[in-house]
């Protein structure tokens, strides 16, 4: 009744291999390669992430503050209202 979805195309002359996941080792090298390169890489973009962000956290702060600052109102103009 027709082919399988992954059946439909047949495709020639293109070989693949595949390696069984059992065969293979998941974490290879995980503590002389693996952390030593997270930590190059880290160190490699935290002077590109971190300054823009602390940049938008004090204006962020700041608008904030200033935005509370100007929805209060001020005790100055109603001293002589009585």
């Amino acid at each position: 009744m027709g082919k399988h979805f992954g059946n439909l195309a047949r495709v020639r002359h293109v070989i693949t291999y595949s390696l069984s996941p059992f065969e293979q080792r998941a974490f290879p090298n995980i503590m002389s390669h693996g952390i030593p390169n997270v930590g190059r890489r880290f160190a490699s973009q935290v002077l590109k992430v971190v300054p823009p962000l602390a940049i938008g956290y004090l204006i962020y702060s700041w608008g904030t503050e200033e935005f509370e600052r100007l929805k209060r109102k001020n005790p100055a103009d109603y001293q002589h209202d009585q």
